[in-house]
């Protein structure tokens, strides 16, 4: 078996990239790129060898699906609570109130945390391409403890 380099010398580092959106100071939704870091390499299930694993957030949470289908551009909306959403299959696309739009997919993760934006207006989204985008949509009862704004 191959020694992988990556797993010896820099998991502490090791980033899992999500997109955030939240709001900034003047009431505005925004998006930016961040990571979930600090992992450590830790027995995760006891029997098992040890994985590289950190605990981001322990709260409970409920569990969602939603479904867009092609061609309907949701209307301007906050998310209606702080919410993981993490795309299973197709593409979606997200645009917040200062311009910025993201395509994501499969493998991609997005944090809607835009409560509070001037009208209500949040962000609005829509399915890329001809199939739907089927995302799973993990609600908790507030956002990371990490401030995107630094």
């Amino acid at each position: 078996m191959k020694s992988n380099v990556l797993s010896r010398k820099g998991m502490e580092n090791y980033g899992i990239e999500f997109w955030r959106v939240w709001v900034n100071g003047s009431g505005e939704s925004c998006q930016s790129l961040h990571s979930l870091v600090g992992h450590k390499q830790s027995v995760f299930a006891e029997g098992a060898a040890p994985i590289w694993s950190a605990m981001h957030y322990n709260a409970s949470a409920k569990l969602i699906t939603l479904i867009l289908v092609p061609g309907e551009i949701c209307e301007w909306h906050e998310n209606p609570m702080p919410q993981w959403i993490i795309p299973l299959r197709g593409r979606w696309s997200v645009e917040t109130m200062d311009g910025t739009i993201v395509e994501m997919g499969p493998g991609d993760i997005s944090f809607g945390g835009d409560q509070g934006t001037n009208n209500k207006q949040g962000h609005r989204s829509w399915a890329v391409g001809e199939t739907p985008a089927e995302l799973l949509l993990i609600q908790v009862k507030g956002p990371p403890p990490w401030n995107p704004c630094v």
